[in-house]
């Protein structure tokens, strides 16, 4: 049982927000505009996660990843205007963290501006103390300078009381680098062999799940942990 939060980071896509298909339906579109074939669901699974520039330079080299960005970023805007939305639980879960005091902030490899503008369509931009997309940090997730940068001048450090909650691979290699708790939430499950490099403290198989453990762990009393649901394994700062 981990002790009570004092901060929670989040991610953004897929762990608070939607935007799965959105996202790789745009990266389809990405792929065959720059003559590769698309990825399978599975594919995208395992695949998606690192920011644009290391995805991309990795796919079509240094000189061609901002032909293949621009491609993604016009595909990802016309495809998110009116399919942004939340998971279910979320805002009842971010209620109950900044209503008992917990600090929370948001660390994606989502770009920090359009990150912000997702953030601030939705009105969430008052629960998070510091907003961290790719291109704000020194170093991008999953590295410790994205954590420690979101957390600067917060009076937070790293540590078990420090929750890193996220849906994907480089979540996890984020909480551990900067000695953050990982959770994952399985909205789309990473492959095993990939969550053995960072293995999740906690797996909550659903939003429902979230909220059932984050409530356990506003409780005054240590209670239990969740047995079936739980499996161990403000206005932003935009810096």
């Amino acid at each position: 049982m981990p002790p009570k939060p004092r901060a929670v980071i989040f991610d953004w896509d897929d762990t608070l927000v939607d935007t799965w298909q959105v996202i790789r339906n745009a990266l389809n579109v990405t792929l065959k505009a720059m003559g590769r074939e698309p990825w399978t669901e599975e594919e995208a699974r395992n695949r998606i996660g690192p920011p644009a520039k290391v995805l991309f330079s990795g796919l079509f080299g240094e000189d061609r990843w901002q032909e293949a960005d621009a491609i993604y970023i016009k595909a990802y805007v016309d495809g998110i205007t009116d399919h942004l939305a939340t998971h279910p639980h979320v805002t009842e879960i971010l209620d109950l963290l900044h209503g008992n005091g917990v600090q929370l902030f948001v660390v994606s490899s989502k770009r920090g501006p359009i990150l912000r503008r997702e953030m601030a369509h939705l009105s969430f931009d008052r629960y998070f103390e510091s907003v961290v997309g790719a291109g704000d940090a020194p170093a991008d997730k999953p590295h410790a300078e994205a954590v420690m940068f979101a957390l600067d001048g917060s009076g937070v450090e790293p540590g078990p009381d420090v929750w890193f909650i996220g849906d994907g691979l480089t979540d996890m290699k984020s909480a551990h680098n900067a000695g953050c708790l990982p959770i994952l939430v399985e909205t789309k499950l990473p492959g095993e062999e990939g969550l053995m490099q960072a293995p999740p403290a906690f797996r909550l198989k659903t939003h429902a799940d979230l909220l059932a453990f984050v409530k356990e762990h506003m409780n005054a009393g240590q209670g239990r942990a969740p047995e079936a649901d739980a499996v161990k394994s403000a206005s932003p700062k935009a810096r």
